[in-house]
């Protein structure tokens, strides 16, 4: 490899193996390394979770969201993933020249906005100004830190034989919306964006169990990435069922005209949710009662066999492997 391609960035096998080979190598410590959601850490005797990301989407303006609600989002969902109650944001625009004024106007309102329903505060940020050409209209950096209070450590590498595996329900919703907005395609009912601050739907899920094994937001890479991740850490298997997973049917529709499997379309507002399998109705319930995890479900099962890959169970009864994308099915998703 002598050039950076656009699917280096997709959130699969191409990122993992740039991250790997060449920033790990030189910049991997304890916390960098496990490549989890955010880096955990002590501070006295505060136990601190710390995060950062870029968002690049095109277009800036979709269905249900847009690049100032999806990077307060992101952020505090990876936060809350790492069971860290989410607390203050740092802001950074990067601007083309000649944006207009309006479409900021427009972002800062929705970053607002999305910072009160998540209750946490911007508090440091910066601006920077491009020529006419050095960038694509506007790229947004947030940070983040939160407080760790949940006792049991969550990590991708604690999956066991026997543990469920819950998702909030529908997939696929946000980089289906993204690209149809992007191509001008339209379907018979509009899909909108899944995005949002999984904070409110995290804490309910923490404080009905204290064994909760993993949580993983699925962006990125969608389902497929991030079981993919799971099973690779916990040297585990993992079966799904083809049939429990929620799909709309128009995203169904867009996904086979489009030849796109749903399983690696990114999500902004999904959360995996491992535990142990006697534990796994009392937190079904507990999600079902938060408005965003009403049609939550069980879809799969961790195993002892095929260690570090991930099976779907067909509706017929057959068996399929499902693979960690290899690079990006279309840019620019997040």
């Amino acid at each position: 490899m002598n050039k950076i391609l656009l699917a280096h960035g997709g959130g699969g096998a191409l990122t993992d193996k740039l991250i790997k080979e060449e920033i790990l190598k030189r910049l991997g410590n304890s916390l960098l390394t496990p490549l989890e959601d955010s880096a955990v850490f002590n501070i006295g005797n505060k136990r601190l979770a710390f995060t950062t990301d870029s968002f690049v989407v095109k277009p800036l303006f979709f269905p249900g969201g847009d690049i100032g609600k999806l990077s307060v989002c992101g952020t505090v969902n990876d936060l809350s993933v790492a069971g860290a109650i989410p607390l203050y944001l740092s802001l950074s625009l990067i601007i083309e020249e000649g944006f207009s004024v309006e479409k900021l106007q427009k972002i800062i309102l929705s970053i607002e906005e999305t910072t009160k329903e998540a209750g946490v505060f911007v508090v440091t940020g910066d601006t920077k100004v491009v020529e006419k050409g050095g960038a694509d209209e506007i790229f947004i950096n947030t940070s983040g830190i939160g407080v760790i209070e949940y006792e049991s450590p969550l990590s991708l590498s604690r999956a066991k034989e026997g543990d469920k595996i819950i998702i909030n329900g529908y997939v696929a919703d946000h980089g289906i919306s993204v690209l149809l907005q992007r191509s001008g395609m339209e379907v018979d009912l509009p899909v909108h964006s899944d995005v949002a601050p999984l904070n409110g739907l995290v804490r309910d899920i923490l404080n009905s169990s204290k064994y909760i094994r993993c949580l993983k937001d699925p962006t990125r890479g969608g389902v497929a990435g991030a079981l993919n991740e799971i099973a690779t850490s916990s040297s585990a298997g993992i079966i799904i069922f083809e049939e429990n997973l929620p799909i709309r049917k128009e995203v169904k529709a867009a996904c086979n005209l489009l030849g796109f499997d749903p399983f690696t379309i990114a999500n902004e507002g999904k959360v995996i949710v491992i535990c142990p399998e006697e534990e796994a109705e009392k937190v079904l319930s507990a999600m079902r009662r938060n408005s965003l995890g009403r049609l939550s479900v069980i879809i799969g099962e961790v195993v002892n066999t095929n260690n570090g890959k991930v099976l779907v169970k067909t509706p017929i009864g057959g068996m399929r492997i499902l693979e960690r994308p290899y690079g990006e099915n279309f840019p620019r998703i997040c």
